[in-house]
C-alpha cells in the first residue's frame, strides 16, 4: 500500500511529487496526459523565468525535478475512487491500487466555442491569436485588437478586465444574442467596449488575425479570449463522497483537505485563482500536510 497517490501531473501534481518524495514517502503519480498546463505556448508571468517558458518544457523540468527523488509518472486514467476503512481504492484503466492518503490534482478544462475546429483552435492557441487566461497574459494583448466571446456577468467581467490592456475590445456572444442585463450594457458602455451578437463560425486564420463570422459580418483580431468557463474535474472526489460546490470545485479546508479524511485536493480543482503559482503554492501546503498526517497514524523513522 502506498503512502500516497497523486491523481494528475500538472504543477499542483508535480509539486506535490517533489515534496513527498523528499519525504522518502512511498508515493505513485498517475497522468492521464490531459494537463491544462501543457497547452501553454509561453507564459510570461511565472517567477523566475524572465523571457517565458512554454507549459510543456516547465512540466518537464518539474517531472524531472520529481524523477530525481524517486516519483514514477505513470500513464493511467484514474476512473474509480472510494475508502474503505483507512485506506483508499483508485481504480485505473489498467489495475487497482491502494493507499493510505490521495491528492487530487485534476484541474479543470476549458470549454471552448463549439464551431470552433481543433486544427484552427491548436494552431491559433499556439500562435497567441487564441488565449484563456488574461491573468497570465493580459500584457500580451497590451494596445491589440481584441474580442472576449461570452455574454452575461462573465463575459463581461472578463471584457472589462482586459480593457486595463487596450482600448479595442469586443465583446461577442456565442450564440445568436446577448444575455446582458441592463448594468451589463452599461458598464460595457462607459468602457468603450463593443457588443455584437452571434453566433460566431466559419474560424479561420487569416493572416496574423483570427477571423469568424458574427451577426454584424466577418470580423478578426489579433487576440481572441473564449469567456465560456470551464468543467472542473471533480468527479473522482464526489465518488470518494467528498463535499464539492455548486460549481463542482472541491471544498477543502485550510490545509487542503476535503470533507473526507485523508483526501486532499489541490491547484484549480479547487476553489480558487487558476493559476500556475497558486496551484504550486497549494500542493506544497498539501504535501507537507499529508507528511504529519502520516506520521500522526505511524512515527516516520529512517
Amino acid at each position: 500500500m502506498d503512502d500516497c497517490i497523486i491523481i494528475g501531473a500538472g504543477p499542483a501534481g508535480l509539486t506535490a511529487a517533489i515534496y513527498l518524495a523528499r519525504y522518502h514517502l512511498s508515493i505513485r503519480l498517475f497522468d492521464c496526459g490531459t494537463s491544462r498546463a501543457s497547452l501553454i505556448p509561453c507564459t510570461h508571468n511565472h517567477a523566475g523565468y524572465p523571457d517565458g517558458i512554454s507549459g510543456k518544457e516547465l512540466l518537464g523540468r518539474m517531472y524531472a525535478q520529481a524523477r530525481k527523488y524517486g516519483a514514477i509518472r505513470e500513464e493511467k486514467k484514474v476512473e474509480h475512487l472510494f475508502r474503505t476503512g483507512d485506506r483508499f481504492t483508485v481504480g485505473t484503466d489498467s489495475g487497482t491500487y491502494t493507499a493510505r492518503t490521495v491528492l487530487l490534482a485534476t484541474g479543470v478544462v476549458n470549454k471552448r466555442p463549439g464551431s470552433l475546429p481543433d486544427a484552427v483552435h491548436d494552431a491559433a492557441l499556439g500562435a497567441g491569436m487564441l488565449r484563456y487566461c488574461p491573468v497570465c497574459d493580459g500584457y500580451e494583448v497590451t494596445d491589440k485588437r481584441v474580442a472576449v466571446i461570452g455574454t452575461g456577468q462573465h463575459g463581461t467581467a472578463e471584457a472589462l478586465f482586459l480593457r486595463g490592456f487596450t482600448a479595442d475590445i469586443t465583446l461577442v456572444s456565442p450564440e445568436d444574442a446577448h444575455e446582458l442585463d441592463p448594468a451589463c450594457r452599461a458598464e460595457l458602455d462607459e468602457a468603450g467596449i463593443a457588443q455584437v451578437a452571434g453566433p460566431c463560425g466559419g474560424w479561420k486564420i487569416e493572416g496574423k488575425r483570427l477571423a469568424f463570422d458574427t451577426a454584424s459580418g466577418r470580423l478578426a483580431f489579433d487576440s481572441v479570449y473564449p469567456a465560456l468557463g470551464s468543467t472542473v474535474r471533480s468527479g473522482l472526489a464526489a465518488l470518494a463522497g467528498a463535499e464539492t460546490t455548486d460549481d463542482g470545485c472541491v471544498v477543502v479546508d485550510d490545509h487542503l483537505e476535503t470533507t473526507v479524511a485523508g483526501l486532499f485536493a489541490a491547484g484549480d480543482v479547487v476553489i480558487g485563482l487558476d493559476q500556475i503559482s497558486h496551484a504550486m503554492g497549494q500542493a506544497g501546503v498539501a504535501a507537507t500536510t499529508i507528511r504529519n498526517h502520516l506520521a500522526a497514524e505511524r512515527p516516520l523513522r529512517r
